[in-house]
């Protein structure tokens, strides 16, 4: 396996499991989601900073520290620095972007999902079910369909 295949994939998996801890974090602490926003992405905390205080004004429970670790968990570290470190990686060496972009945003809601189907806490209907195979297919045709530069 090609090792921005394997970047890109992390990538995916991780912003899906982050996904779905940013999101529970969220409607657990009742967080907007330009707070949320802005812990997920410390490197540009000055600019999103400035631009979030009405919203950190609105949070209706700063006291629920478990939606805080899950943000800064699942935002943070899994989001945004293991799944923007995979995702950089994959560029760095690939070669084609529309290749790295499909593989990466497709693993993203497969592994959010499964992970709620794990926990227990998502829901599956025949449509998300035949839409995440649909996914899958189409990673696999475009892999399948693509020629790598003769070197």
């Amino acid at each position: 396996m090609k090792p921005y295949i394997l970047y890109a994939m992390l990538a995916g998996i991780a912003w899906g499991l982050g996904g779905y801890f940013e999101k529970a974090g969220l409607r657990a602490m009742g967080m907007p989601p330009i707070a949320g926003i802005t812990l997920r992405t410390l490197v540009a905390l000055i600019v999103l900073g400035l631009l979030s205080i009405p919203a950190w004004k609105s949070i209706s429970n700063p006291n629920d520290i478990k939606a805080w670790i899950m943000i800064i968990i699942g935002g943070g570290i899994v989001a945004g620095s293991l799944g923007m470190w995979s995702f950089y990686s994959a560029l760095s060496v690939s070669e084609n972007l529309g290749v790295t972009l499909a593989i990466a945003f497709s693993f993203s809601p497969i592994a959010g999902t499964v992970f709620g189907l794990i926990r227990g806490d998502q829901q599956i209907d025949l449509k998300s079910g035949l839409g995440l195979l649909a996914i899958i297919s189409g990673i696999v045709l475009i892999q399948l369909s693509h020629q790598p530069a003769k070197g």
